[in-house]
Formats: C-alpha cells, sequence, structure tokens
C-alpha cells in the first residue's frame, strides 16, 4: 500500500492580541505549559499535536469562522463547561451529529473558535 505524501495534521494555530496573556490563557485552559515561548510564536504540545500562538499584525476578536480544530476530549460537557468558566464564550453547546459523537465549539477571549469533540469511533494510527 502506498503511503500518502500527507503526513497529518500537526498544527492548529491561532492569531492573537497579545501573545503573552494568550500564552496564559491556554496553558490554563490546555493544562500544559509551552514547549516553546518566544513572542513571535507560542508552541505547545497537547497530546502529540500542536498548538500553536502566534501575534496579529491587526489584533481583532471579531474572526472569521471557516475551518475549525476540533481537540479530543473525554467528557465534553466538562471542558466545554471549564473553558467558558475560564473566559471562553458560548459557539455551539455540545450536541450529538449522531451515533455516540459530541461536539461543541466555544470563542477563546481573543476571539478563535476552539473545537471540542468526542469521537469513539477515531483512532489515532500511523
Amino acid at each position: 500500500m502506498k503511503k500518502s505524501s500527507i503526513l497529518g495534521l500537526r498544527t492548529t494555530i491561532y492569531k492573537v492580541g497579545n501573545i503573552a496573556k494568550a500564552r496564559d490563557w491556554y496553558a490554563q485552559a490546555f493544562e500544559v505549559q509551552p514547549y516553546f515561548d518566544e513572542p513571535f510564536y507560542v508552541g505547545f504540545n497537547i497530546g502529540g499535536y500542536e498548538l500553536g500562538l502566534q501575534p496579529e499584525a491587526n489584533p481583532t476578536t471579531q474572526k472569521l469562522e471557516s475551518v475549525v480544530s476540533y481537540w479530543g476530549v473525554e467528557n465534553i460537557q466538562e471542558v466545554y463547561d471549564r473553558l467558558i468558566t475560564l473566559g471562553a464564550t458560548e459557539n455551539e453547546k455540545p450536541y450529538n451529529p449522531g451515533g455516540e459523537m459530541m461536539t461543541a465549539t466555544v470563542k477563546d477571549p481573543f476571539g478563535n473558535i476552539i473545537g471540542l469533540i468526542y469521537n469513539p469511533y477515531f483512532n489515532l494510527k500511523e
């Protein structure tokens, strides 16, 4: 079987107006400290995937919803509620699109959409 030239998702980047405040918020929200922390980029390792923060040239919290990265969770309501408590705002409450799958989205304090997903059908493979 031929191996795909696409290796899989590596990094999700959120643009933020204040990278220091965003670094602190994401460290608390994702319960991990950054592995790379510079004024031009902050990187977190989230279960083997990278969450990156970059400063915006023209900071805004009014961002378009286009592509959404969904971070895997075991208890979607618990994580959703915790992010709201930390200052995220509701975008899409947890819901069931079918089967046992659950999804939800929140907006971080910088206007970025964070997707959450419980998907018992997906297994991470190489």
